[in-house]
């Protein structure tokens, strides 16, 4: 099986997370069946939605030293368990030679031929790039976003579970996720990889789509592929 490489720190929970979510999708009876995984967790990558919106440095320079050191520990490919960090997708595919997968167009691909527009809770970085809006809209489906006072709360979210506080960004992120249903989403995508450890499937009346577990299960197929 080809090795996974994870580009972590961004943050170390949601990097926990990925792993876990890779673990529990290999098929595997014992140790020796699971997949050998490199990760290095650096949060010391400045923050993404910071600089896309102009207000932190930049955070491609340790984003692709990181990549480098996960290529050269020895993976065959890479993942990114943050979604902001796929605005420098090409950045760090430019940087390696083994290939990063797309945490957005796993989720299209996904989606695809199952709803006709769907809602995004992402942070306002990955908004205002329109990653998702991009690789959704290439395979027929229509995005609908939080306005400018919502997103805000989801910000708000997304920077109380990075602090520990998983209670209060629970409240704040159901309450996004219901208007997004109220408003004619299909489903609503856990786009910003916070967003699954306090949003799970069945706490609204329409899909959670986690884009970790999507991601997660491409990478033990993309590591089992021949």
């Amino acid at each position: 099986m080809k090795l996974i490489g994870i580009v972590g720190g961004m943050g170390p929970e949601a990097t926990c997370d990925l792993y876990l979510k890779i673990i529990r999708n290999t098929p595997a009876n014992n140790d020796q069946d699971h997949i050998r995984t490199i990760i290095d967790s650096n949060p010391k990558i400045p923050d993404r939605t910071a600089f896309i919106v102009g207000q932190g440095p930049d955070p491609r320079p340790l984003l692709v030293e990181t990549a480098k050191n996960v290529e050269k520990a020895g993976a065959c490919f890479l993942v990114l368990p943050c979604n902001t960090a796929h605005y420098f997708h090409k950045d760090v595919q430019e940087a390696v030679g083994i290939p990063v997968l797309h945490m957005m167009e796993e989720v299209a691909r996904y989606l695809k031929g199952k709803v006709d527009q769907v809602g995004i809770l992402a942070t306002s970085g990955t908004l205002r790039t329109g990653l998702y809006e991009k690789a959704l809209s290439a395979v027929g489906i229509k995005s609908i976003v939080p306005g400018e006072d919502d997103q805000e709360k989801v910000m708000e979210s997304i920077y109380l579970v990075k602090a520990g506080n998983l209670e209060r960004g629970r409240e704040i992120i159901l309450e996004q996720g219901r208007q997004l249903a109220a408003r004619g989403a299909q489903a609503v995508i856990a786009g910003c990889t916070e967003i699954p450890l306090i949003l799970k499937q069945g706490d609204l009346d329409v899909h959670v789509v986690d884009a970790t577990e999507i991601l997660a299960k491409a990478c033990v197929r993309f590591a089992c592929e021949s």
